[in-house]
């Protein structure tokens, strides 16, 4: 990789985000339907305009249609049809994979005590016996079992149509072995297939996203050798230390590739997390999602001018520079990462914004100066500390909070009916993007870590789907700076984002994963809850308040 150079914002050529290639792959009846516009009821009836193939008998056009309105009619409840809104990548094979429907953690325990119980009794051994060859087993019976049920679970249904094309069609090896072990309807492991890309060792047939978005016709998502030395050599430790040393060492060469490396699919609001969508009808530019994010987030904290707020893992000190211009607080910016922390603080200066207003500070989040704030957000950073310091992690923050604050925590999750793609795409971005971030989980365990810490829930709002947006538009930056990126970082670069970032798009928008807002206060008898009842309120109504203030966008 190219030696990093810390680029402030004058350094950057940012791109318009190109538009999304036309599909290679002619469209076939899928069998499920997409999309029930009939239940957005906050929006216009829309109609799919005449086309040129059909499914499920209705015309549709190409996977990234713009829909025209159809005139404002009250019209009978329609069966589910297929319809598509500009704002996401659209689905056209939104198959379901084999899952946690058909796998026992009490088969998996009974095999773990019954091989070396087993095995006991046929040598004649006793306890001490049975303890050995369960240690010697343990292993191989996890990787076994799991081996077994990822590769010959059955889909969790099958109502969605494979197109049953040859895998050949989708992708193209350049090896004759791996031609000749994988060909017509012989599918290879999407682990296997995302290392073979990342080499080089296979190419897709057309646009990355587009090849992905039929991976169930070429694909299959058993666990693979690697993936099992990946899991028990490198991320089980992981998660069993997350020391301030370990974090350092994982995280600041990630934050700290070059400004640059961010800039070429970030764009100008070089903002790392999810954006929001405001109307699902258009396409709102990458730019407007993160402006209606931001505005969200203050809202959410109520904030006011002269309050104190602290952004836990402040990235390119974005969102301190939107609260500081738009509603006058004073933000203190924490990131472990050194380039952040100077981009940061350059674009403040530039803003107008004293220091004495608001800063980014680069540092561990346990070296927090320990004052109060009023506020205190944190988007997406606490993956990075470690699902075993979670709770902690939420107790120093109470800490720092002022008893009548508030807290906006962001966190990506995963879903608890997983399937084993969740898992297998987690790995990846483990392994490749986030090193040592293993605290992506069902939400049931966020809210428990901030009750324990000695928080009470405010509201929350899932926005897996606006993520899905907001990747999809980084995923398209990604690929119009190829020649950039790999000019600089290389091929094999390259393509590790541009597989993270397509397959992000899909994960997100499926529910594979998605991005939990959490806004809590101190559960106190003193908290005045009473004061709270202004800002209860979901996306929509935060960034309709926004919106009425004119806070809702970064001033140009």
């Amino acid at each position: 990789m190219a030696s990093n150079i810390p680029h402030l914002e004058e350094n950057i050529n940012y791109i318009k985000t190109p538009k999304q290639p036309p599909s290679s792959f002619e469209a076939q009846d899928c069998g499920v339907p997409v999309t029930d516009v009939s239940s957005f009821t906050h929006v216009e009836f829309w109609h799919p305009p005449p086309s040129s193939f059909s499914c499920h008998g209705r015309t549709r056009r190409n996977a990234n249609s713009v829909l025209i309105p159809s005139q404002k009619t009250q019209l009978a409840r329609q069966p589910p049809f297929i319809v598509f809104f500009p704002t996401i990548h659209n689905a056209p094979l939104p198959a379901e994979g084999p899952g946690n429907d058909s796998f026992s953690n009490i088969v998996l325990v009974g095999l773990i005590i019954g091989v070396p119980w087993f095995l006991a009794r046929l040598v004649g051994g006793g306890i001490k016996t049975k303890i050995v060859f369960g240690l010697i087993t343990l292993l191989p019976t996890l990787i076994g079992y799991w081996s077994f049920k990822s590769a010959f679970s059955p889909r969790i249904n099958e109502h969605a149509k494979l197109p049953g094309r040859p895998v050949e069609s989708y992708i193209t090896f350049k090896d004759a072995t791996h031609k000749a072990k994988w060909s017509g309807r012989s599918k290879i492991p999407i682990q296997t297939f995302s290392e073979m890309y990342v080499d080089g060792k296979v190419d897709a047939n057309g646009d990355i996203l587009d090849v992905l978005e039929y991976r169930h016709d070429w694909s299959n998502f058993s666990f693979t050798l690697d993936l099992f030395k990946f899991i028990f050599g490198t991320f089980g430790p992981d998660v069993l230390l997350h020391t301030k040393d370990q974090d350092m060492e994982q995280i600041r060469p990630n934050y700290d590739n070059g400004n640059d490396h961010y800039a070429w699919f970030l764009g100008p609001r070089m903002i790392y997390t999810s954006g929001i969508i405001s109307d699902p009808t258009r396409e709102e530019t990458l730019e407007e999602l993160q402006d209606n994010k931001m505005a969200v987030v203050c809202e959410k904290l109520e904030l006011k001018e002269g309050e104190t707020m602290l952004d836990i893992g402040s990235g390119w000190g974005t969102l301190a520079k939107f609260a500081s211009l738009n509603y006058g607080a004073k933000v203190t910016g924490i990131t472990i990462a050194e380039n952040g922390a100077a981009w940061g603080n350059d674009v403040l200066r530039k803003a107008g914004i004293p220091e004495e207003q608001s800063r980014i500070l680069c540092m561990d989040y346990r070296d927090a100066p320990k004052v109060k704030y009023n506020k205190i957000s944190q988007l997406e950073m606490g993956e990075h500390v470690g699902i075993r310091k979670l709770t902690g992690f939420f107790r120093q923050c109470y800490d720092m909070l002022e008893d009548d604050g508030l807290m906006y925590v962001q966190l990506s999750g995963l879903r608890q009916a997983w399937q084993y793609e969740d898992l297998i795409w987690g790995l990846y971005l483990n392994k490749y993007i986030f090193r040592g971030a293993d605290a992506s989980t069902p939400l049931w365990n966020y809210t428990r870590s901030l009750e324990r810490a000695g928080f009470e829930i405010k509201s929350v709002d899932t926005v897996g789907v606006h993520y899905s947006a907001t990747l999809w538009r980084w995923y398209r930056n990604w690929v119009g700076n190829r020649a950039e990126i790999t000019g600089k970082y290389g091929q094999r670069w390259y393509r590790i984002w541009e597989l993270f970032l397509a397959w992000s798009v899909i994960a997100s928008r499926q529910g594979s994963a998605t991005c939990f807002q959490i806004l809590v206060v101190k559960n106190l008898n003193a908290t005045h809850r009473i004061n709270g009842i202004g800002s209860q309120f979901g996306l929509s109504g935060a960034l309709a308040k926004s919106k009425a203030a004119g806070k809702n966008a970064l001033p140009k």
